[in-house]
């Protein structure tokens, strides 16, 4: 179910969002496939510069247009300045890099559109393990499971700074995404079978899907309790949070046009929110996208340096205060 909107004013601001997303499209014109429900195959992308929470800065869910390239500016120029500092060891090969990406055309200030003012509410605890997994290098249990070349799972779809391409298969039994980043292809059932067992969790946990309507909704639980909810630098406050086994994750898949999808995910961890979030964005249809092989793998050698390096400063240390 989609959050009710607290205030008349938030209404309004997300019931803009919602249409400028869904464009001129209408029911019957939709791609539909054999069985009658929306068609959602192809190749998709989500690349934008929005960020996913709102800046402190902004007080309203939907910019000006002023305000929005505003926005967009500041954070290129954020980027750029990251890309040449001097303390950096390294950054991501050119090649890899979107130069392209702007910010949502509907000008809406934040991916997450509940709360209200595009803040999620992250635990004190939670925002505590948080600083320790990107402040302590003592094992690679503390390093995210995308650094580890493992997954991005549970939020594969966030949008990252690059290879933001995923390709839908659709069946009437089973839906299938593959993201590009990592490569991982989740596989949601579809005939109307119950989760599995509590007792088997996994990294991208256990997805059942339905359709209400015209829209797929994609029920996910059966989550391991060993990953961060959230694992690219784009995601600010939420980069090293982890998530815990009672993560629930409810993900909403409208089809507006021929080329866009209107995308809506909720996470609700108790443990480590004090309340649920929801995110919205449009998915983007690009027949011309290749999504090539992410060649990472868990035996990456970055693990073993980072450490290294991580010893190499403790030594210094302790040689300066003897």
């Amino acid at each position: 179910m989609r959050p009710a909107c607290s205030n008349r004013a938030v209404c309004a601001a997300l019931t803009f969002v919602a249409c400028v997303t869904a464009r001129a499209g209408t029911p019957q014109t939709l791609p539909r496939a054999d069985d009658g429900h929306p068609d959602l195959q192809g190749i998709w992308t989500t690349g934008t510069l929005t960020p996913l929470e709102r800046p402190e800065a902004q007080s309203g869910a939907v910019l000006t247009e002023e305000e929005s390239l505003a926005q967009q500016k500041q954070i290129l120029e954020r980027r750029e300045q990251d890309r040449n500092d001097p303390n950096d060891v390294g950054s991501d090969n050119e090649a890899f890099v979107e130069r392209d990406y702007k910010v949502l055309r509907n000008r809406q200030s934040s991916l997450v559109v509940d709360p209200p003012d595009g803040r999620v509410r992250l635990r004190p605890e939670s925002e505590r393990t948080r600083d320790i997994n990107l402040n302590s290098y003592d094992s690679y249990e503390t390093m995210g499971q995308w650094e580890r070349c493992i997954t991005r799972a549970p939020t594969e779809l966030l949008p990252s700074s690059y290879n933001n391409g995923f390709q839908i298969v659709q069946t009437r039994s089973y839906i299938v995404i593959v993201a590009e980043m990592v490569h991982d292809a989740r596989i949601i059932r579809m005939d109307g079978s119950p989760h599995v067992d509590a007792r088997v969790t996994g990294w991208m946990g256990d997805s059942r899907g339905h359709w209400e309507g015209d829209t797929l909704v994609v029920d996910t639980t059966n989550f391991n309790d060993h990953g961060w909810i959230a694992t690219n630098s784009v995601a600010d406050r939420l980069l090293g949070v982890p998530h815990t086994a009672a993560l629930h994750v409810v993900e909403r898949f409208a089809r507006v046009d021929a080329d866009t999808i209107d995308y809506r995910m909720t996470v609700d961890d108790a443990p480590v929110y004090s309340a649920p979030w929801t995110v919205a964005y449009p998915f983007t249809r690009d027949d011309h996208y290749q999504v090539f092989e992410y060649a990472c793998h868990e035996g990456n050698t970055a693990i073993e340096m980072t450490l290294r390096g991580a010893r190499v400063q403790e030594n210094k240390k302790a040689d300066q205060l003897q």
